[in-house]
């Protein structure tokens, strides 16, 4: 065997695959995992090294994972689809490769872990399929928003608990807990220059959390979310149509809200996430139909009545959020995200902000077009 990175022939062989190994390369630039592609001489697969930093309980991710699989592949099957492109299809571990503890454990055969702790997981690479970095137009944003209601219409009768694979993530009583800390601290000596800033979070702060205590009490349900609906998520077939979502380590339980609210933070900017130029930065309402429509065309009768009435607000909540995790980074003294040069955070939060006061102003007919397409 050749052509191999060191050491990742033996790794890959904990793994179920069809045929003998040939080949092994990266793949992407890893930003949270590291991927590579692993091709036998009968079918490739996807091995990643998930990063336990992010992920501090990746055997619970896994079984997240398992779980979440496992039912949309049943629904697949009766309904006479092929679940082997409909659905991520998780590698599991050769059993003359795991330990007697590793056997016992309800998630042992999902992962590998080697000497040095780091966690390897597989799963099978659906051929054929593509994929989109930005959803740049009005077709694509549709069809972000039908491949995203798709995957919830097919969990929405999923009860069983899952794993917190994220503390905190998107709540924002969490979340808030964590600024005022910073706020406290002041670790970078940073606050006293960001009185205006600061204020654009303590002004929303109430509505923030009368939001957010609609989920803690249950008038808006909890369901699977994905928490990571950028379109690159989601695999498409050559014709153009939604195969599966991917990407699934970052799914839990909380609002279905959360990932209608992130898409439209992303999809629907006009400009980019840390944009110097503001007058570049707003959400286009052309965008947010062509999502919305794309996202109530799989979810229209099965969505609460609360969550119709939250769902526009999602966007705001979501964005939000995310100028109070930027402001909050900048804060703590850039300990958090990558930045690219000094201010990089600030100038995100300031970019972030303008999108939000962008949603704000229209808001009420966000609200019109989601009664349009939701009754």
């Amino acid at each position: 065997m050749n052509n191999f990175p060191e050491g990742m022939p033996a790794i890959a062989q904990k793994f179920e695959t069809a045929g003998n190994i040939t080949e092994i390369k990266p793949l992407g630039p890893g930003f949270i995992n590291d991927t590579f592609i692993v091709k036998t001489d009968k079918s490739r697969y996807i091995l990643q090294r998930k990063n336990h930093l992010i992920f501090p309980d990746v055997p619970g991710m896994m079984k997240n994972i398992e779980l979440i699989t496992e039912h949309i592949r049943k629904k697949i099957l009766a309904e006479g689809g092929n679940p082997l492109r409909e659905v991520l299809t998780v590698t599991v571990r050769k059993p003359e490769t795991m330990t007697e503890a590793e056997k016992k454990d309800p998630a042992g055969h999902l992962y590998y872990k080697d000497a040095s702790g780091n966690y390897w997981a597989m799963c099978l690479f659906i051929e054929g399929s593509v994929t989109y970095e930005k959803a740049d137009t009005p077709e694509l944003c549709y069809k972000g928003g039908e491949g995203i209601g798709k995957f919830q219409a097919q969990l929405s009768d999923f009860t069983t608990p899952l794993n917190e694979t994220i503390k905190g993530f998107h709540n924002i009583r969490w979340r808030f807990r964590q600024w005022d800390e910073a706020l406290a601290k002041d670790a970078a000596g940073r606050v006293k220059d960001l009185k205006e800033e600061i204020g654009w979070i303590e002004d929303r702060r109430e509505e923030m959390l009368d939001f957010w205590k609609k989920v803690e009490d249950g008038t808006i349900p909890t369901r699977v979310t994905h928490n990571d609906t950028k379109i690159s998520n989601i695999l498409f077939d050559g014709n153009g149509d939604v195969l599966c979502v991917i990407d699934l380590d970052t799914c839990m339980s909380s609002t279905s809200l959360n990932d209608f609210g992130d898409a439209i933070r992303s999809y629907t900017n006009t400009g980019a996430e840390d944009d110097r130029n503001l007058d570049n930065v707003g959400m286009s309402m052309e965008m947010f139909e062509a999502y919305t429509r794309g996202y109530l065309s799989q979810r229209k009768g099965n969505l609460t009545e609360s969550e119709i009435e939250n769902l526009a607000f999602s966007a705001r909540y979501i964005t939000y959020e995310q100028v109070l995790r930027f402001l909050m980074d900048y804060i703590d003294g850039d300990t958090y995200y990558k930045t690219a040069y000094p201010g990089h955070n600030l100038v995100r939060t300031h970019a972030q902000y303008k999108l939000l006061c962008s949603i704000e102003s229209q808001y009420e007919e966000m609200k019109k077009i989601v009664d349009k397409y939701a009754r």
